[in-house]
């Protein structure tokens, strides 16, 4: 989550080695030069608006038929909201953030939706690493066609470069849940990791490389190799690369209104946050969660991994495990959830890319965004206060 800024930090380093591999790696220099531009925080809004132009991606179609959401007016947001014994007028909370969009759905019906800094309903917004939380759908379905046999499977038996290596034996499960235990720190680690995968060392041979510093369940932490990993064994287990598998098996299912786009590192969709959707669309895959992993009578996901998903009962799994700042929200299979009664989850993406579930009250929020100031100490539970009151005033 907050480690997505440290990542591209890390990326930075490299470019202190381009004149060096500039003459063999030219096209690949240029790609990651473009992508640090990208990043920097006068160029965030119109990057997580533009990826597809930007980024080489793979193009995912929507299907035929398409869900529409009841519009009506903007509702009244609530003036102000409560967190750590403070209140934050929401208005000034939303202009703060950077807010790029925000839309509320309840019970199907568009209660508010808004852009920011000229998009719009057709407009694709950078997912960054809500992305993960789509690699879990993915692997959820791959799980009931049978291609993955369970997710109590290790990763060596879909994955050949780990077999020999201390990570052969662990468990997909348990890097759905960000406990694998492998030895891998994203905030010193990264910038080795992406200097390999963009002069062409396979992203598999390269993290089978790092070994295991404790056992698998033992802690929670937020490791964005651990969704590679996954994002292979789908992709081994099917045949299928994870676009058009999202595409067959998701997209064209779900009503979306858009198509997507996946964005590639040396031609291979980037499981670790890579899609760019529209704000409605992204509305929907979370629609299917609400629903029971169900779309107009047809089960997309089953129900218990939709249930499985969003189970943060694991001693690791809760909020504050590890007495991490970084684990103040518990986790799920590569979804966030929140300490509370009325079974909220949420995809969470660097910058400030938010998608907010809340069953009890039937809500949906999505809120992107381009927030450099996103590693703030409190951020995500900041958010998550500002969601309950907005849904609050939704449920009205």
């Amino acid at each position: 989550m907050k480690n997505g800024k440290r990542i591209w930090i890390a990326v930075g380093g490299i470019v202190v080695m381009a004149g060096v591999t500039l003459a063999c790696f030219g096209e690949k220099i240029k790609t990651l030069y473009v992508s640090l531009n990208s990043f920097k925080d006068e160029n965030l809004a119109h990057t997580f608006q533009n990826t597809p132009q930007i980024q080489p991606t793979k193009h995912i179609s929507r299907g035929e038929n398409t869900f529409s959401f009841s519009k009506e007016d903007n509702m009244a947001l609530p003036e102000k909201f409560g967190f750590e014994d403070s209140l934050y007028p929401v208005e000034t909370f939303i202009e703060d953030t950077r807010t790029l969009a925000m839309l509320v759905i309840r019970d199907d019906v568009i209660k508010y939706e808004t852009y920011f800094s000229g998009g719009d309903e057709n407009t694709l917004f950078s997912s960054n690493s809500m992305g993960k939380s789509f690699v879990s759908a993915l692997m959820g379905i791959a799980v009931e066609e049978g291609y993955v046999g369970s997710v109590e499977d290790p990763i060596g038996k879909y994955i050949p470069e780990f077999r020999g290596t201390e990570l052969e034996n662990i468990p997909i499960r348990a890097c759905l849940q960000m406990a694998s235990g492998i030895d891998f720190d994203e905030d010193t680690d990264m910038s080795g990791f992406s200097l390999r995968t963009l002069m062409g060392m396979p992203a598999m041979k390269v993290i089978s490389k790092y070994g295991v510093q404790e056992e698998p369940y033992t802690y929670r932490r937020y490791l964005s190799i651990n969704t590679e990993i996954l994002g292979k064994v789908i992709t081994n287990a099917t045949g299928y690369s994870l676009a058009r598998y999202m595409e067959e098996k998701l997209w064209k299912k779900i009503g979306v209104a858009h198509d997507a786009y996946w964005t590639l590192s040396n031609g291979t969709e980037l499981a670790m946050g890579g899609l760019s959707v529209s704000l409605r669309d992204y509305a929907q895959f979370a629609r299917l969660y609400l629903n029971g992993g169900s779309y107009e009578g047809e089960q997309i996901l089953s129900k218990d991994w939709v249930k499985d998903s969003v189970d943060d009962s694991a001693a690791y799994s809760r909020p504050g495990a590890n007495q991490d700042a970084y684990n103040a929200i518990g986790y799920g299979y590569q979804w966030w959830v929140p300490e509370g009664e009325e079974g909220e989850f949420m995809a969470i993406g660097v910058y400030g890319q938010w998608i907010y579930v809340n069953p009890t009250k039937q809500v949906i929020i999505v809120k992107t965004s381009a927030d450099p100031d996103f590693m703030e100490k409190g951020y995500e539970l900041k958010h998550v206060a500002f969601f309950r009151a907005v849904a609050e005033a939704a449920a009205r």
